[in-house]
């Protein structure tokens, strides 16, 4: 019996151990990057027909101007639509579109469309970031049940490059190059049912540790990133601020959050900012973890990895962006205004994450799609826990060929039951476009510095 108990847990650690090295790929799978695969670990080539292109490095700096303000050109705006889905011709297309796309040409017959461009696969970034998702791919492991990163804070960037399973997708998109440090000045808006809407004006700023200043590296082991949120406008909610220290393993150490009330003048600590708690500033219409398509721990949801396909989504939406255009031209009844909008063809990862028994969560399922090229979440369809399609997530992004890095233009969502939607990370109409790069210091992530943000 002994021996047999001996074996038993030898067989078990063996199992582990194995379990620990799959988390991570050997030398010769991650010379994959750079060769057949993307150096971020998308396929290079293009798909059979051609209407997906082979990757050839992105769009580089220069690719079209870019204004005083930081707002770039859009470096195909001389091409028109190949073809246009509707509510009368979507099931032609079904099999490259989602559920809640289809689910939006029912709810929206009249107005929602989906505009079908050429394919561009304009992602890149620094040499930098490449070498670091490299470095990633043979170092970093899953731990805690996939809810946290080991061997990360040493890359920092792309946690999985070569993903085999769907919560490594997941942390992918979580550990994605942003840029170095951001600052965005955007709008956001809840339409009511009629299109009536008040807009709500935001500031914040995205730190990172490895572009500040006051951060003991140690200490920032399990620090993703520093994040405060204000809201300038309207009058009624100007000065309430936020503040987060976005933890990477949220189960051993949870995300620390603060607010800042203008009216009580007092800071408090907000443990109640993340998973379902409602979004800010969203009228109920999107969850804490709804911010950037999701955000936080995977820890409430089992995750399924159901494989790569090909499907229109939003992309290389540089109209969108424009300064051009007026938050009037977007915002409209149901959904923004499909017209200003580009979507292609594209390779993506489809990931199911299911709640799990006992786990607590408005959502019960999330459907994602990643773009392969980005690891952007670009689709995502929410389900009640009656099984029932709820709220629809389209994030329209653009690649800042000046920066390097893919950012959202907006990001919409619907929900189909109220027939109302949430649209937010508008920049149009502001006196800057996002901002990216100098150095922060830590002192500005405080809550002392938190009441300084308030503006009344």
């Amino acid at each position: 019996m002994k021996a047999s108990m001996i074996n038993t847990v030898g067989a078990l650690a063996l199992t582990l151990l194995a379990s620990n090295v799959l988390a991570a790929v050997s030398e010769q799978e991650a010379a994959q990057l750079g060769t057949t695969l993307t150096p971020l670990g998308a396929q290079k080539e293009g798909n059979a027909d051609g209407s997906i292109p082979a990757w050839n490095g992105g769009l580089k700096a220069g690719a079209a101007a870019v204004d005083s303000r930081g707002f770039l050109a859009d470096p195909f705006a001389n091409e028109k639509p190949l073809f246009t889905i509707t509510a009368a011709n979507a099931e032609q297309y079904k099999d490259k579109l989602t559920p809640g796309q289809l689910a939006m040409f029912k709810r929206y017959p009249d107005t929602y469309k989906i505009p079908v461009y050429p394919s561009h696969r304009t992602a890149q970034v620094a040499p930098e970031i490449y070498a670091a998702a490299k470095k990633s791919a043979v170092n970093v492991q899953l731990v805690n049940d996939g809810t946290g990163l080991s061997n990360f804070a040493g890359s920092r960037y792309y946690a999985f490059p070569i993903p085999k399973s769907g919560v490594e997708v997941y942390w992918n998109f979580v550990t994605r190059y942003r840029g170095d440090n951001v600052e965005r000045w955007s709008v956001q808006a809840s339409p009511q049912v009629d299109g009536a809407y008040s807009i709500v004006e935001t500031h914040d700023q995205n730190s990172f540790p490895q572009y500040m200043d006051g951060v003991n590296p140690e200490e920032a082991k399990n620090i993703l990133y520093y994040y405060i949120f204000a809201v300038n406008a309207p009058a009624r909610l100007a000065g309430t601020v936020s503040m987060a220290h976005e933890t990477i393993d949220q189960v051993t150490e949870p995300r620390k959050a603060w607010t800042y009330n203008a009216g009580q003048r007092r800071v408090r600590r907000a443990p109640q900012l993340a998973y379902d708690a409602p979004g800010l500033v969203s009228d109920g219409l999107r969850t804490s973890d709804n911010a950037d398509m999701m955000n936080g721990s995977p820890d409430r949801y089992d995750w399924k990895l159901v494989g790569k396909k090909e499907m229109y989504i939003p992309y290389n939406n540089y109209k969108l962006q424009s300064p051009s255009l007026k938050y009037a031209d977007i915002i409209k009844p149901g959904h923004i205004n499909q017209d200003l909008t580009r979507y292609e063809l594209h390779r993506v990862w489809h990931v199911q994450a299911t709640l799990k028994s006992g786990q607590r969560h408005i959502y019960a399922k999330r459907d994602m799609y990643f773009d392969e090229d980005t690891w952007v979440l670009a689709e995502v369809d929410h389900y009640d826990g009656r099984g029932q399609l709820w709220r629809v997530g389209e994030n329209y992004t653009y690649n800042n060929y000046d920066k390097g890095l893919n950012a959202p233009a907006a990001q919409g969502f619907y929900d189909i039951l109220a027939g109302r939607y949430v649209v937010a990370t508008m920049s149009n109409e502001s006196k800057l476009a996002p901002q990216y790069g100098g150095r922060t210091k830590l002192a500005d992530f405080t809550p002392a510095a938190l009441r300084n943000a308030g503006i009344r």
